[in-house]
């Protein structure tokens, strides 16, 4: 049962971190071909909801927020190795709700990693396209998106304490702390 549940667990990270990565990707190509040209040309972004949301055009050589723009590098050697972290980790995952936040997470850094990789000015300098804009916000993309609700569904999970695996279950379930009777 373990290993037919574990086999499951990492379908849905797999599955997750794969479909934020197309979803990511296929969103930041329109944009480059769409939206570039739009607001190169000055006919400015597009209103969806008026004032709340529209669509522009924009790279980020920094992190979020534009942070840490001259270190494009750092950002790009951090995000393969918590990619790295995340995979050795998916190992012991049995939580559904723990491989939903830890693919999502997986899928935005690696959405944000292939733009950082592949678009000028060098491999690992590259900018992150950027195109999704709110009021009194930086633009951001879905890669962007599913890195911040995967660090709040992972805050949410904790705070519920839910078990990453099922190993970490048996010891929390096995800890005299939590099983003592103190007799007041």
């Amino acid at each position: 049962m373990i290993v037919g549940l574990h086999g499951r667990v990492l379908a849905v990270l797999g599955g997750t971190a794969a479909a934020v990565v197309v979803v990511d990707q296929l969103t930041k190509a329109w944009a480059v071909a769409v939206m570039e040209p739009r607001i190169s040309a000055g006919e400015g972004p597009i209103y969806l909801l008026g004032p709340l949301l529209r669509l522009t055009y924009t790279e980020n050589s920094g992190a979020a927020f534009g942070v840490g723009a001259g270190y494009t590098w750092v950002f790009t050697i951090v995000a393969i190795v918590v990619g790295f972290v995340i995979l050795r980790v998916a190992r012991s995952i049995s939580s559904v709700g723990w491989a939903l936040a830890l693919g999502g997470l997986l899928g935005g850094l690696l959405g944000n990693l292939i733009d950082r990789i592949t678009r000028p000015p060098s491999p690992g300098m590259g900018s992150v396209v950027d195109f999704i804009g709110l009021p009194n916000f930086p633009i951001f993309n879905v890669a962007d998106m599913s890195i911040t609700f995967s660090a709040i569904a992972m805050v949410a999970l904790a705070w519920k304490g839910v078990p990453l695996s099922a190993e970490e279950a048996d010891d929390v379930e096995s800890d005299p702390r939590e099983s003592r009777d103190d007799v007041a």
